[in-house]
């Protein structure tokens, strides 16, 4: 009889496909990553580059360019997205996980592209559809029902 495995991996890596599946480069003109190669707080941020730079994300904005730079200045590692709008969002990454940063980027900035017109009639369509399924009439007593409200006066 084998014992199951009960370890932390599924807690972990569940959470972070789901916010990778919903990563989004359209509202990004270009990202600069800038970090320090030799600071252990680095790893989180360079996880990030390696996710952004996935062929699946990368379609989402053939045209979005990502720039890494690599500077030993001891500077904490950030992540800077010029947006199409001409804002720029600026992440300081010390001290986040992969997930705060991926949870982060789809907050702010995933958040910023506009609905699919041809989604929300779909979905406006189906609310229909439910609304109409549950407009049913009440159905009424039957008169020869234990529960016909029949009452005597003693």
């Amino acid at each position: 009889m084998s014992i199951p495995f009960s370890g932390i991996i599924g807690r972990l890596t569940s959470p972070l496909t789901q916010q990778l599946k919903l990563i989004n480069l359209t509202p990004v003109k270009r990202i600069d990553i800038r970090f320090n190669p030799y600071d252990d707080q680095c790893n989180p941020t360079r996880y990030f580059l390696y996710y952004v730079n996935a062929e699946k994300v990368r379609l989402t904005n053939p045209q979005c360019s990502v720039k890494t730079v690599i500077a030993s200045d001891r500077s904490e590692p950030t992540v800077t997205f010029s947006l199409l709008s001409g804002e720029k969002v600026i992440f300081k990454t010390a001290r986040l996980s992969i997930l705060n940063i991926l949870e982060l980027y789809n907050k702010h900035i995933t958040s910023l592209i506009p609905p699919d017109p041809a989604k929300l009639q779909a979905e406006k369509e189906l609310e229909e559809e439910k609304r109409k399924k549950k407009t049913r009439p009440h159905h009424k007593k039957k008169l020869w029902s234990k529960r016909r409200g029949v009452f005597f006066d003693v």
